[in-house]
């Protein structure tokens, strides 16, 4: 079923919005387990006393907080991008790609909430 509709209805946009919102819950606290993990903030204080010729130990350790950073950078950008989709909702411009104008598929924004792009319009960039 194709639709010819030029923006979603209230119902359609409330259900976006439930959506988003655990999409946001659960985006965060995956972002606080990944800076508690960088932090180390759950650490019994034994770095202190270990010997410290473990220099390849420390070194992917080092790595492993460098791509924890990252990890925690993205989901952030995620969190904000999702923030930005409720602002999207609140205006009703919520599902409209910013490109075509058209709105984008119901079922692509079930996958991809924060989607500004629809399908169409995404594959023109490539």
């Amino acid at each position: 079923m194709i639709e010819n509709k030029e923006k979603y209805s209230d119902a359609e946009l409330k259900e976006f919005k439930e959506l988003i919102l655990k999409k946001i819950e659960t985006a965060q606290e995956d972002l606080e387990l990944i800076q508690s993990a960088y932090k180390n903030d759950s650490n019994n204080g034994t770095d202190d006393t270990s010997p410290t010729f473990k220099a390849f130990e420390e070194g992917s350790e080092t790595m492993s907080k460098e791509s924890n950073v990252k990890l925690a950078i993205r989901q952030e950008k995620f969190i904000r991008d999702l923030q930005n989709a409720l602002l999207r909702i609140e205006n009703k411009t919520y599902g409209i790609c910013r490109v075509t104008g058209k709105l984008i598929q119901k079922e692509r924004l079930k996958l991809v909430p924060h989607a500004t792009l629809s399908i169409d319009a995404k594959n023109q960039q490539k």
